[in-house]
C-alpha cells in the first residue's frame, strides 16, 4: 500500500482535468484517473507523471451512470489498497442548447454527468473513507453560476445546481468529509477562439487577463490541504464573476 495521498480525478487525462493532476503529482498524490475513452493521458502529464515517479492508474468508466459510482470509488480503493484522500470531480458535459432548444433530453444528459455523477461519487468515497479518514471533494463549477447568459442553458443549470450543492453536502458531511467548489473562466480555450478574441476578452477581465488553468490547478491544491476549510467556492476567473456578460465568451 502506497504512503501517498490517493486522488481520483474525473477527466484528468486532458486540457484542465490533465492540468491538475499534474499539479497534485508534483506535490505527492497517487492518481487514479477517470475518463470514458481507453486514451493515454496528454503528453505533458505523461511527463509529469514520469518525471516524479508518480503511482497512477487509468479507470475507464461511463460517468453518465451515476448509479454505478460506487463500483468506480470500490474500483479505485482495490487497486490501491484503499480509499482516496481526495475526489475532484472535473468531467463535465458541455451542450449548445438555449432555451428553445432545451429538452427534458438534454437536461437529464447534463445533470446526470455534471450533477447527479459527482454526488454519488462523494457518497461512495465517503462510506469507503469510513470513519477514520476524512477525504475531501473538489467540485469544478464555472464562473457563470453567478452571472448566467442564455447559453449553453442546460449545462449552466446544471453547474448552478452543483455550486449549490457545495454547502448543503458539506453541511450534511460534517466531519466526515470536507467538500468545496472551483469555479473557473475562460482558461482553456478551443480552436473557435483565435488568438485576436482571446486578447480582447482578456481586456473584458476586472484583472485585464483571462486566467490560467495553473491556477484553476493551485486552488484544487490549496483546497485538498484546508483542513479547516468547507462548503467554500474559489472563482480562478480573471474576476469574471463579478461583471455580467449577455453571452458565452465565444460569442462576444
Amino acid at each position: 500500500m502506497s504512503a501517498a495521498p490517493l486522488a481520483i480525478v474525473t477527466g484528468g487525462k486532458r486540457r484542465l482535468g490533465a492540468e491538475i493532476a499534474a499539479r497534485l503529482a508534483k506535490a505527492g498524490y497517487s492518481l487514479a484517473l477517470v475518463s470514458h475513452l481507453d486514451k493515454e493521458p496528454e503528453a505533458s502529464l505523461l511527463a509529469v507523471l514520469a518525471d516524479h515517479g508518480t503511482d497512477w492508474q487509468p479507470f475507464v468508466h461511463d460517468l453518465s451512470e451515476p448509479a454505478t459510482s460506487g463500483s468506480l470509488i470500490a474500483a479505485v480503493t482495490a487497486h490501491f489498497g484503499h480509499a482516496p484522500d481526495l475526489l475532484v470531480n472535473n468531467a463535465a458535459m458541455f451542450g449548445q442548447d438555449g432555451w428553445d432548444g432545451m429538452t427534458a433530453e438534454t437536461l437529464e444528459a447534463h445533470f446526470q454527468l455534471n450533477l447527479f455523477t459527482p454526488l454519488l461519487l462523494a457518497q461512495a468515497l465517503v462510506k469507503a473513507a469510513g470513519d477514520t479518514v476524512q477525504p475531501t471533494i473538489v467540485n469544478i463549477l464555472d464562473q457563470r453560476v453567478i452571472n448566467p447568459h442564455r447559453d449553453q442553458l442546460s449545462y449552466t443549470l446544471s453547474k448552478q445546481a452543483l455550486a449549490a450543492s457545495v454547502r448543503s453536502i458539506a453541511a450534511a458531511f460534517g466531519a466526515r468529509a470536507r467538500v468545496n467548489g472551483v469555479a473557473p473562466g475562460l482558461v482553456i480555450s478551443t480552436d473557435e477562439y483565435d488568438a485576436a478574441q482571446e486578447q480582447r476578452l482578456a481586456t473584458l477581465m476586472p484583472l485585464g487577463a483571462l486566467p490560467a488553468p495553473s491556477g484553476v490547478a493551485d486552488a484544487v491544491l490549496y483546497l485538498a490541504a484546508a483542513t479547516h476549510v468547507t462548503g467554500q467556492t474559489i472563482f480562478v476567473d480573471g474576476g469574471a464573476n463579478l461583471k455580467s456578460f449577455d453571452r458565452d465568451f465565444i460569442y462576444l
